[in-house]
């Protein structure tokens, strides 16, 4: 089959960079369409790949600026001409499922998420940008979900990479999907022997990812936490730390391993789709302290290898922290590293590669069904209208 790979845009080796990766190994010859693309910070396996890019590369500063151009990107999508391929797949965590394929093709869509600023993460967005984009953004995002309601028709077959994005799926499209989890590269990972004091919190600094209250509560209990990740709340919050809190922007590969296997345990604030960064910390044979909300209900073994906290509160996560002190007398590594198995790069290859073989079978018979001859329809046996 001739395959094209949409993804929303290529500008930096996160965990949706990561599928992608993944999904180019398993289709080395497919062609890949994006918004932006920078092949300096994009990892060979994806840069071997022959990438086209919408009018949106060529607009000022938009490796920089591309989320300043999210209401062209529709029209940009539409633009695309994917007439020549069988099958086309989707990674959509921004606009990149509203392409229009050629009618007998099928669209596999890989929902890492719905647009959370236009749905159920908008009130968020809306209340920390700047006064311009505060002011046309209800208009914008009004438009964008009209669109992005309407372009999940065009997809033949969705995955979501989580059980609380299936609903999500079903709630905003209207539409099933079945659930595949991301691949995650445990193998990577290796326990340690000399475990620290030190507490890790790794992620962006940005507001839906809760490290606010992460300072709050460690300058309220003084143990010492490792904070990992940039943002545009870097400046603010290093401002409001105690010297128990360290931050570091960027940690190597191998650096971050090192950190996952010595942290006493992970803090993870933050509602995420899926959330790779606790599976990482089981893969190294330590726990985590989680908001009990999104994808780590599903990832995590609660009372065995994360501990729940119910409310993004500094005094629901000071209790966890509390609680932990206790509980971490019974955590098992064992345990974590079996869990985090259930998450192996293998496995995603098996369920994905099933997955588009269902979804093309699936649209065959409904072409050929479409097609028969009418003769070729059972009568019949029975009319309401017969006397």
């Amino acid at each position: 089959m001739r395959v094209a790979i949409i993804h929303y845009w290529l500008v930096a080796m996160r965990g949706g960079e990561r599928v992608l990766e993944r999904i180019c190994q398993l289709y080395p010859d497919a062609d890949i369409f994006t918004h932006v693309y920078d092949p300096q910070v994009i990892c060979q396996s994806i840069n071997r790949h022959k990438v086209h890019v919408s009018f949106i590369q060529h607009l000022p500063a938009s490796r920089r600026l591309y989320r300043s151009y999210l209401p062209l990107m529709p029209v940009a999508l539409e633009s695309l001409d994917l007439s020549r391929y069988d099958l086309v797949i989707s990674s959509e965590a921004g606009p990149a499922k509203g392409v229009i394929p050629a009618p007998d093709s099928t669209h596999l869509s890989y929902c890492h998420s719905p647009m959370r600023y236009i749905w159920d993460q908008f009130h968020v967005y809306q209340k920390t940008a700047g006064p311009v984009t505060r002011s046309v953004w209800p208009w914008i995002s009004s438009s964008l979900r009209g669109w992005d309601t309407n372009s999940s028709a065009r997809v033949d077959h969705f995955v979501a990479n989580s059980s609380f994005v299936r609903d999500r799926i079903r709630k905003y499209y209207r539409r099933n999907a079945e659930v595949i989890h991301p691949p995650v590269p445990v193998n990577r990972f290796r326990l340690s022997q000399d475990v620290g004091p030190e507490f890790l919190w790794v992620g962006q600094l940005v507001p839906y990812k809760r490290a606010d209250l992460v300072i709050e509560a460690f300058n309220e209990l003084g143990f010492p936490i490792r904070i990992v990740g940039t943002g545009q709340m870097a400046k603010s919050l290093r401002a409001r730390a105690k010297p128990n809190i360290r931050f570091e922007a960027h940690l190597s590969l191998e650096a971050l391993a090192e950190a996952y296997a010595r942290c006493r345990a992970l803090i993870f604030t933050a509602e995420e789709d899926f959330g790779i960064v606790p599976v990482e910390v089981n893969a190294s044979g330590r726990p985590v302290i989680a908001l009990g909300r999104g994808g780590v209900r599903e990832t995590m073994i609660p009372g065995r290898t994360a501990l729940f906290y119910p409310e993004p509160t500094v005094e629901a996560l000071v209790d966890a922290i509390e609680r932990f002190a206790i509980w971490e007398r019974d955590f098992v590594p064992g345990e974590a590293l079996a869990n985090a198995q259930r998450f192996r790069p293998e496995v995603f290859d098996a369920k994905f590669q099933a997955s588009v073989e269902r979804a093309v079978c699936a649209k065959t018979e409904a072409s050929a069904s479409a097609l028969a001859p009418e003769w070729a329809v059972p009568a019949p046996l029975y009319s309401a209208n017969a006397p």
